[in-house]
């Protein structure tokens, strides 16, 4: 790896980015009451507004690549921040395909309407799965619209189509899945083609942690394995409910397996739509096993973001799954996958490209663009600087896969520490998470004397506390976030560093919607802090008009370097 010459040597350093996930800022004083990142004793926080320069930015929306008005995530924040530009978003991508020509531009896709058309006139089904939530975060039910339009275009019987919806409850409220559900089934009507086969909440469904006792579960459920000994829905009327029949369910309404799950969870405090049991959908057992997947079938997973799909298809269209070195381990038992049984002789369709490793295995309809040159992590190795990234494994992806434009290697002089997030059901159970771990990891590079140039971190508990709604948990998260991030501030100073110190996109900012009267588990288009801490930048102004493209051009700037062409954020030192 080339080395700068000593007269180029950047100024500032270590420069170290600190990520308080999901660390917003609410403008309404009317939500004091529900604000955590408000009502927690942050004395690190309240001291960086004070004493050093500080601004607000956006992370919604257009500013980050996102249709107007769409809250932002992690991955997109990461990926706009990683690229110091606007990146625009598959979901915008994909919503001008599908509004394109009439919605005829769909149609000219080969690798999506190839399969369908071939299970069509086949006999076969097609089974169109994702994310049945308007938050935009993973998928978009108007995406699901144009799939159902395009099968009836191609003549789909209309028994032959069937969804299989994963209610949502993290990016929207937690008891909104209902509403959605009998929005899609009205969808379903007015087209004329499709019927619901199955609801799983995405605890089940979009796991991303290596939980495949989860994962299993949805699987068996999309596969139409009852299990146990038969038995009729619960509540037996003719709307029916859901009966558990060995982990998987059957109800005759897909909005009424919902509210079953809404009236008695299966467990105490998982409550709402992230965790609805894997349900099939039938008037009856054997019409229910009529909407499972088969082999000889078409699927089509029409979320936009791989990340929560990539396990769950890996068990469909992976040769060697169960035990294979190539699957990681579970995190709570260590095995490896799980029995799917034989592979099923499917294919299978991808709204974008999941992961590398499933590439052969799959279709894919919106194949991403070229990479982009000259991102951060390209452009700081390219100058011989050497940088450190550390979160734990629930954001590790986004510090590394996301931050480095959907790269899995590290870029030369690139190093990585991931500790392993707790093993708890919901991490209201353990609201620091593994923030100590990531601290004190951060901290040992710091005292190392090979110590790297430029350190990216992020603290995952503001947002993956404030998903599960629990104020009194999201309270205790950016405390401990608060209690970590000025440990390393002050390691930092003592090197003659500098920081910034900034989110991704806000959450723990507001716990409760007092709108629909629920906890409020979902992002937020909010603004989040950024400050700047160097020697010599107390009383610096910040420029007001920053959203997070400007991240790396301000730490560029702080460390005296120039910002290559092709990064068009601004730096913020005003």
């Amino acid at each position: 790896m080339p080395s700068l010459p000593h007269s180029l040597r950047p100024s500032n350093t270590p420069c170290v980015l600190i990520v308080r996930d999901g660390w917003g800022e609410n403008p309404h004083p009317t939500h004091d009451a529900f604000n955590a990142v408000r009502l927690a004793s942050t004395p690190i926080d309240d001291h960086l507004r004070a004493n050093w320069p500080f601004t607000l930015i956006k992370t919604s929306g257009e500013d980050v690549g996102l249709l107007a008005g769409t809250m932002g995530n992690s991955e997109v924040g990461h990926q706009n921040i990683g690229a110091g530009r606007i990146v625009d978003q598959e979901a915008v991508r994909i919503t001008r395909v599908c509004r394109g020509d009439g919605g005829k531009a769909l149609a000219q896709i080969e690798n999506l309407t190839g399969p369908i058309r071939r299970a069509i006139t086949a006999g076969r089904g097609v089974h169109l799965m994702g994310i049945c939530s308007n938050a935009g975060v993973h998928g978009l039910l108007t995406h699901l619209t144009a799939l159902l339009e395009l099968c009836a275009s191609l003549g789909a019987a209309p028994d032959r189509v069937l969804l299989h919806l994963f209610t949502d409850g993290r990016d929207t409220g937690p008891f909104t899945g209902r509403g959605f559900v009998e929005y899609v089934e009205n969808e379903l009507a007015r087209i004329g083609v499709g019927r619901v086969s199955s609801v799983i909440g995405r605890y089940w469904g979009l796991d991303r942690d290596d939980r495949w006792e989860r994962v299993a579960r949805a699987y068996a459920c999309l596969t139409g394995e009852f299990g146990g000994d038969e038995r009729a829905p619960r509540g037996g009327g003719a709307s029916g409910g859901a009966a558990a029949v060995g982990g998987v369910s059957w109800s005759r309404s897909a909005a009424d397996a919902v509210q079953a799950f809404y009236d008695k969870p299966e467990v105490a405090g998982m409550a709402g739509d992230e965790f609805v049991i894997p349900t099939m959908i039938g008037a009856t057992r054997e019409e229910a096993l009529k909407g499972r997947i088969q082999s000889g079938d078409t699927v089509v997973f029409y979320n936009f973001r791989g990340d929560r799909p990539r396990e769950l298809v890996s068990a469909f269209v992976l040769p060697e799954f169960y035990g294979s070195p190539s699957v990681k381990p579970s995190p709570d038992s260590g095995v490896r996958g799980f029995d799917r049984g034989p592979r099923l002789d499917l294919e299978f369709v991808t709204m974008t490209g999941y992961s590398e490793a499933m590439a052969p295995h799959v279709k894919v309809a919106f194949e991403r663009p070229a990479r982009m040159k000259n991102i951060a992590g390209e452009y700081l190795s390219d100058l011989g600087l050497r940088q450190f990234r550390c979160a734990e494994t629930e954001k590790r992806p986004h510090v590394t896969f996301f931050f480095n434009d959907y790269r899995d290697d590290p870029f030369p002089g690139e190093h990585r520490e991931g500790p392993q997030s707790p093993r708890v059901a919901t991490y209201d159970l353990k609201p620091e998470m593994a923030a100590y771990d990531v601290r004190d990891a951060v901290l040992r590079r710091l005292a190392d004397r090979g110590c790297e140039d430029v350190l990216i971190v992020n603290f995952a508990n503001a947002d993956m506390v404030g998903h599960t709604g629990s104020l009194p948990a999201a309270i205790k998260a950016c405390e401990v976030v608060d209690e970590c991030v000025g440990t390393i501030m002050n390691a930092v100073l003592a090197k003659n560093g500098s920081l910034v110190i900034t989110a991704d996109h806000g959450n723990a900012e507001q716990m409760w919607d007092p709108e629909s009267n629920a906890p409020h588990t979902a992002h937020t288009v909010y603004p989040v802090p950024l400050y700047v801490v160097a020697a010599g930048h107390k009383g610096r102004r910040l420029r007001s008009d920053g959203r997070l493209a400007d991240v790396v051009p301000t730490m560029l700037d702080l460390m005296k370097l120039a910002k290559p062409p092709e990064m068009t954020g601004v730096s913020l030192l005003a």
